[in-house]
C-alpha cells in the first residue's frame, strides 16, 4: 500500500494563507534568527488582521519597526517566549510598564522545547538554567549531585516561516 502525496496548496498572498486560521489569543511560533529569515509578509498579514492577545514564541522580538516589533507596536502580543529581545525599545517599554508578559529561555533550551513539543514530548530535564532566575518557579530535580530544571515542550496554534517552497509533504507555498 502506498501513500498518495498531494502537492502543496499554493496561496496568492500571505493574507490568503492565514485566512480562517486567526483568532484572538492564539499562540504563534515565528521563524528567523535575529533579523534574518523572518517571515516578513506573514508578520505583516498577522498585523493587518488585527488579532490580539497573541503568545509569540520566537528567539527574538524583532526591532521597533521590523519583524515582530510591528506586532508589539500595535500591542497585538500579550506574551513572548524568547531567548533574546535586546534590540527592541518598545518591547522594553511594554515589559517595564507591566503590559507584556515574558518568558526568557536560553537559546538551546528554547530550541529543545520546540523540538520536544513537535516530537510529542511533554517535558524534559536540563541543567541549563539551574540556580539562575530561569529556574525560578520551575520544578527541579537532583540527579547525581547535580540540579536539573524541568522544561516543558512548546507547541503553537500557528507557525510562521519564511520559505520559497515547501517539501511537498504537509506545508504550504505562497506564490
Amino acid at each position: 500500500m502506498s501513500a498518495h502525496v498531494h502537492g502543496p496548496k499554493v496561496y496568492a498572498s500571505a493574507p490568503d494563507a492565514l485566512a480562517g486560521l486567526l483568532r484572538d489569543g492564539i499562540s504563534v511560533m515565528s521563524g528567523g534568527f535575529g533579523l534574518c529569515g523572518l517571515p516578513e509578509n506573514l508578520i505583516l498579514a498577522l498585523r493587518d488582521s488585527g488579532v490580539r492577545a497573541l503568545t509569540v514564541i520566537s528567539n527574538n522580538a524583532g526591532v521597533d519597526d521590523f519583524g515582530l516589533g510591528l506586532l508589539l507596536k500595535t500591542r497585538q502580543i500579550a506574551r513572548m517566549i524568547s531567548s533574546y529581545v535586546g534590540e527592541n525599545r518598545e518591547f522594553e517599554r511594554q515589559y517595564l510598564a507591566g503590559e507584556l508578559e515574558i518568558e526568557f529561555n536560553p537559546q538551546g533550551t528554547l530550541a529543545e522545547r520546540i523540538r520536544a513539543g513537535g516530537a510529542g514530548i511533554w517535558g524534559f530535564y536540563t541543567r541549563t538554567g539551574a540556580g539562575t532566575p530561569v529556574a525560578e518557579g520551575k520544578e527541579t530535580r537532583e540527579v547525581g549531585g547535580l540540579t536539573y530544571v524541568l522544561e516543558t515542550g512548546l507547541t503553537a496554534d500557528l507557525a510562521l516561516v519564511k520559505a520559497w517552497r515547501d517539501d511537498g509533504m504537509q506545508g504550504l507555498e505562497i506564490a
